[in-house]
């Protein structure tokens, strides 16, 4: 009995290593330019920007497969913040990627939600929550406003409230000009 328990010890011990030893050699270092675009991103996870969610977009952007004005929920203030990282010169939205809306957050109806769980699985941040045939309610701290949860709604009980402007969230709206040098 003890000679099967140090043998256990001592399986476990060198399997240890081994995995210890691997996850050093076979590490796997992160693209750093990628993370500095994907924390500039909203982190909507909305797509449509063309890419199922912020870090697929911001690898794109990093590998030149994808341009800096493709992102509606981050607006002129996102595009400025990627062009001054990556040394472009920043340029209007994409106008096939939607408009540049203020940001909101989602509402149902208590009355008219019939509980189909739908919007809970087209939410990409699961700020909805309720159950089956049970009323569903959004949580607006985790709500994103992507409105991916309003096409799927068969009774058409959610809309978008564009939040009210707070010191919280208020930001400065950056004039859109070019300074000219003297040459």
């Amino acid at each position: 009995m003890l000679t099967a328990l140090l043998i256990m010890a001592a399986l476990a011990i060198a399997i240890g290593a081994a995995l210890g030893f691997a996850a050093v050699k076979f590490r796997v270092e992160g693209d750093p330019l990628v993370e500095k675009i994907d924390a500039i991103l909203p982190q909507t996870q909305c797509g449509q920007c063309g890419f199922p969610g912020c870090k697929p977009y911001a690898t794109a952007i990093a590998s030149g497969e994808a341009d800096i004005n493709q992102c509606p929920p981050g607006g002129e203030d996102g595009i400025r913040k990627l062009a001054e990282l990556l040394g472009r010169e920043a340029k209007p939205l994409n106008a096939e990627n939607g408009t540049i809306k203020p940001k909101s957050v989602a509402l149902i109806d208590e009355n008219t939600c019939i509980g189909c769980t739908l919007c809970l699985q087209a939410c990409p941040v699961d700020a909805i929550i309720g159950a089956a045939k049970q009323l569903h309610t959004v949580a607006p701290a985790l709500c994103t406003g992507c409105e991916l949860c309003i096409a799927p709604c068969p009774v058409d009980c959610i809309t978008m409230e564009a939040l009210p402007e707070t010191l919280e969230n208020w930001k400065w709206r950056y004039p859109t000009f070019t300074i000219k040098t003297a040459a």
